[in-house]
């Protein structure tokens, strides 16, 4: 089956990144944090929902000690974002003293970062990074550092390997954009 385009509910979107690329660029992404943190055991916060194809894939490339935690914000509807952010899922995890490493699947406007850095700002950690699937610099509106990224991207809207357009298509092993049709009419 041809997935050079798809369609997902009312939109059409064209692959941009392979699963390929993905694999070479996480696993390279991985090596880079081991490498930073040697001799620390770092806690790694999952954003979920998004995040969670990466983050598997990111951890599983990881060698040595490490933990792992959840949590859940929300910022977008449909294809934009709504500038407010919502936290559906705390941490549960100590983060006193801790290197943390907050796992998300993109980083476009830096809303949701920005909100969860001052979230965890009180809870004392030794250290917060941020590791990004995608980033968007021309996008961004908060000055945050996102000190591991895989990609980055212009401004477009994408689907795929844990990102969604309306909780569609995150199984997808790629990662597709709008299609230059779709982007037209946004």
């Amino acid at each position: 089956m041809n997935m050079d385009k798809i369609r997902i509910k009312d939109k059409v979107f064209r692959r941009y990144i392979s699963k390929a690329e993905i694999a070479r660029t996480v696993k390279r992404l991985a090596q880079r944090i081991q490498e930073d943190l040697k001799g620390e055991q770092p806690l790694f916060i999952v954003m979920l929902n998004g995040a969670f194809v990466f983050a598997a894939d990111l951890l599983r490339a990881m060698e040595g000690p490490c933990e792992i935690d959840f949590m859940r914000m929300k910022s977008y509807e449909g294809t934009s974002t709504t500038g407010k952010v919502d936290l559906l899922q705390p941490l549960h995890s100590d983060v006193k003293g801790r290197t943390v490493i907050v796992v998300e699947d993109i980083v476009d406007s830096g809303t949701t970062m920005w909100t969860l850095l001052h979230y965890l700002e009180p809870y004392k950690p030794k250290c917060v990074k941020i590791a990004a699937l995608l980033l968007k610099p021309k996008a961004l509106r908060h000055d945050i550092k996102v000190d591991y990224v895989a990609f980055e991207i212009p401004d477009d809207f994408v689907v795929g390997y844990g990102l969604d357009y309306d909780e569609r298509g995150r199984n997808l092993k790629d990662i597709y954009t709008l299609t230059e049709e779709e982007q037209t009419d946004k």
